[in-house]
């Protein structure tokens, strides 16, 4: 019975050395050295950018970090210059002169609007890059901090905060050519079909306050554009189009309209919506029992006709507004760019149908050189 109970002693025993040896193997990590960061064309100079990866390095726990004191004095009686270790040989020996398991360096550059930044973590004992990581960040100086906390993060397989990557990473914007880019800017032409009581106002005489002059008119004018947003395949713009209708009928009718358009550009399709503005003649009058139009100062004295507005041309010119939805499809030949656009303009009194087309030739981007 004795036997039995310091057998089950012993098994205790072991269990719990078993435990407390897997708890210490878990808390020792290997340990790492920083040694310098090559830094260009930034703010801050190398030693403040190490001190940053050095302290983001820390954070993670993955690794214990050689005190910067105690590195600075070995490598110093060792007679190494700091600023010269850059390269995967001169880590590993100054790696192995520490008793570090792994040694961390990299380099952060600005480039244009952009910064550069790079860290390569080193395998003392193997003498092999372990692993680098390569980001490209905007030019936001302030944040460098975050960046490297990015960055080392992605070097350790550590999940980053999605909205500081989409806030700092340098997206690469998409290559825009005169084969990628649409760029419509040209003269339009076209007509227009007016229906309902407009219509029948365009076709009255002239003594009746009409055009004499048909439903359907000539229009001639010129689109600008201006890109907002362009991923290569897609385009968002901003269209102006200035225009005057109905010269064929000895009338100046002129509009200005504005959409916002969505282009596809490889397939060349296009739709577009927004307001139109333009200059109208109208006047306040009535239709009597015989549905004949008559300015309101005609009406006879006791007569209860109900006054509206309609185009009269004797009447003011006046703005009128309204709204236009347009479906487009661009033919190219080389650079030739040859726009038709199908529009309609809803309104109670007269909605508009109107075909245009227009041309253009796609020109060269000029780049300038920039001095500073």
């Amino acid at each position: 019975m004795k036997t039995k109970r310091n057998s089950t002693k012993q098994i205790g025993i072991y269990v719990v050395m078993l435990l407390l040896s897997i708890n210490i193997y878990a808390q020792t990590k290997p340990s790492i050295a920083i040694i310098n960061m090559d830094t260009k064309n930034l703010e801050m100079d190398n030693i403040t950018v190490c001190s940053m990866v050095r302290l983001e390095l820390e954070k993670t726990n993955t690794f214990e970090v050689l005190d910067k004191y105690d590195v600075a004095d070995i490598i110093k009686k060792n007679g190494i210059d700091m600023n010269n270790c850059f390269g995967k040989t001169k880590l590993v020996k100054v790696g192995k002169i520490l008793n570090a398991d792994k040694m961390l360096s990299g380099s952060a550059e600005r480039f244009g609007e952009k910064i550069i930044l790079i860290l390569r973590l080193i395998d003392v004992k193997s003498e092999k890059i372990e692993k680098t990581d390569v980001m490209e960040y905007l030019n936001q100086q302030q944040e460098l901090q975050t960046m490297i906390k990015i960055s080392v993060n992605n070097l350790l397989g550590i999940q980053n905060e999605q909205i500081l990557v989409d806030l700092l990473v340098n997206y690469n914007r998409p290559i825009t050519s005169p084969k990628t880019t649409v760029k419509l800017n040209g003269p339009r032409m076209g007509c227009a079909y007016t229906f309902g009581s407009n219509a029948a106002r365009m076709e009255a005489s002239k003594e009746e306050g009409g055009y004499n002059m048909y439903p359907l008119t000539s229009m001639f004018g010129y689109q600008y554009e201006v890109q907002y947003l362009s991923s290569g395949e897609f385009q968002a713009l901003l269209e102006l189009i200035v225009a005057v209708n109905g010269l064929e009928s000895g009338t100046f009718a002129p509009s200005l309209t504005f959409l916002n358009g969505f282009r596809f550009n490889n397939s060349g399709w296009e739709i577009g919506l927004g307001p139109v503005f333009r200059g109208v003649k109208r006047a306040k009058g009535y239709y009597d029992e015989n549905g004949d139009w008559n300015l309101k100062g005609d009406m006879p004295e006791g007569a209860n006709f109900e006054i509206v507005e309609e185009i009269d041309s004797r009447g003011n010119t006046k703005l009128s507004t309204g709204l236009i939805i347009a479906v487009g499809k661009t033919i190219r030949s080389g650079y030739l760019n040859i726009p038709f656009n199908l529009y309609v303009s809803p309104r109670k009194d007269g909605t508009v149908v109107g075909l245009s087309f227009g041309f253009n030739v796609a020109k060269m981007p000029k780049y300038k050189k920039s001095i500073k």
